[in-house]
């Protein structure tokens, strides 16, 4: 929508060090707007890089011109003439326009929020169609309750798990009805907020849903209920930490893939790139999280995955689809085992999905372009099932292959993001299954991480 006092031209001058000396109304409006002053230093980076163009080559340039000024949009054809003593510039900028920004698209927003909730929330849960709980998973300590409900008795709507506030009408009401409810959990004193994401093209009838509860307060140790032993076994990462900085991470995250993708108006090149940093900072801070979490779990003096029967061929094929798109990235061929293959085994799926996503990473990170990785399965004596997964990096030397899983050891690597506790962690889960986790390389040959679980 075109403001209507739209205006014919706003006319500049600047100096020999860009600072903009004087300046009509809407041009220093702009630049207080932009968060610089008159007299003071071009705030407006589209105009600055213009000023230091006509400047440095004494040519007068004349180009179209937009500029963001927060809620607005400023656009025109802006003339650059610099003076003749080289001190400084004119600047005109004529059909001077300014814009309301438009409004960010409604569905780029709720896909953005549905991220922030996924990523902050302390229960998920799987339900049909019909809102009956298929499966759910969390790990925070007042959840405990809720948890072993769920898993003893799933098949019902979510709504018989919890407490709705505010609504009495009976349930389960139509998703969209439910989609935001306040909702209290048994075991928990926090509040909380139910999520809805319907699963499928279908918003209508849905095949199926993703529920989230995300707390409206961390869990402080003040509100773990139980004995003394269960108030002695609260979690500081994972119950206090990771809960209390999940949230503003995904926003930062979110705001910064935001900018790095313009939805919010044009942006010049460099400051894309820095959005890009960001994302990538927010992304390595999480991934943190989620190493410190489980280093502060699997350390606990109970701590003991569940021991159920899996496919490790199935886990394998997981996680090499989950890690195609880094594969690609590189132009490397990750070989997983031929489809028809079974490997029963023992263990956790969750947990063995989280060892092999590390292991084939590390084995993508540390590969040279257009290389393979090989996923091998292999039955070993005493009864074990075993997944084998070959690089072609620079490999590890035998010193290496003795320190390569201690905890945070990054074998000297400074600059990768990795927190040095990918495979310390991952070696701990798979001998809390009962197996191991072993390497063989040589230099320049390639390493080989193999997995060995207790056969199914």
């Amino acid at each position: 929508m075109v403001a209507p006092d739209a205006l014919l031209a706003a006319r500049g001058l600047t100096d020999a060090e860009d600072r903009l000396l004087s300046a009509d109304q809407p041009l220093a409006e702009l630049q207080q707007r932009c968060g610089g002053q008159v007299p003071g230093i071009l705030a407006i980076p589209e105009l600055l890089e213009l000023v230091k163009q006509g400047r440095q080559t004494a040519l007068r340039i004349a180009r179209e011109f937009s500029a963001i000024d927060g809620d607005g949009r400023v656009t025109g054809f802006v003339r650059v003439q610099p003076s003749a003593e080289g001190n400084g510039c004119e600047i005109l900028i004529e059909n001077w326009h300014r814009e309301i920004a438009m409004q960010e698209d409604d569905r780029e927003i709720a896909a953005r929020q549905d991220a922030i909730d996924r990523a902050t929330a302390e229960f998920s849960a799987r339900l049909d169609g019909r809102q009956r709980l298929l499966a759910g998973e969390g790990s925070a300590s007042d959840l405990a309750e809720l948890i072993a409900d769920t898993r003893k008795h799933a098949g019902k709507p979510w709504t018989d798990y919890v407490t709705l506030v505010g609504i009495n009408h009976r349930q389960p009401l139509h998703w969209r009805l439910l989609d935001g409810a306040q909702c209290q959990v048994s075991g928990s004193s926090r509040e909380w907020r139910a999520r809805l994401i319907p699963v499928g093209s279908d918003k209508i009838a849905p095949r199926g849903f993703e529920l989230l509860l995300v707390a409206k307060q961390p869990l402080a140790a003040g509100d773990v209920r139980g004995d003394e032993d269960q108030s002695s076994q609260f979690s500081l990462v994972g119950d206090a930490l990771t809960p209390a900085l999940r949230k503003p991470v995904a926003r930062i995250i979110a705001n910064a893939e935001t900018i790095h993708s313009r939805l919010a108006g044009p942006l010049r090149a460099e400051y894309s790139n820095y959005a890009d940093d960001i994302v990538a900072a927010g992304k390595h801070l999480s991934a943190l999280l989620d190493d410190l979490g489980d280093l502060e779990a699997i350390e606990a003096p109970d701590y003991a995955p569940s021991r159920q029967p899996i496919d490790l061929a199935k886990i394998a094929h997981q996680a090499v689809t989950m890690l195609a798109a880094r594969a690609s990235a590189k132009k490397i061929e990750v070989e997983a085992p031929d489809d028809a293959e079974a490997a029963p085994a023992v263990g956790e799926a969750k947990r063995v999905l989280q060892v092999l996503l590390n292991l084939i990473g590390n084995a993508i990170n540390y590969s040279p372009e257009g290389s393979s990785v090989a996923l091998v399965l292999t039955a070993q004596g005493s009864g074990m099932t075993a997944v084998s997964i070959t690089d072609q990096g620079p490999g590890l030397t035998r010193e290496q292959q003795e320190r390569v899983f201690a905890k945070f050891e990054r074998l000297g690597r400074s600059g990768d993001g990795g927190s040095g506790l990918g495979l310390y962690i991952s070696r701990r889960l798979a001998e809390a299954m009962g197996g191991t986790l072993t390497v063989k390389s040589e230099p320049g040959l390639g390493a080989t991480f193999t997995l060995s679980l207790p056969s199914g």
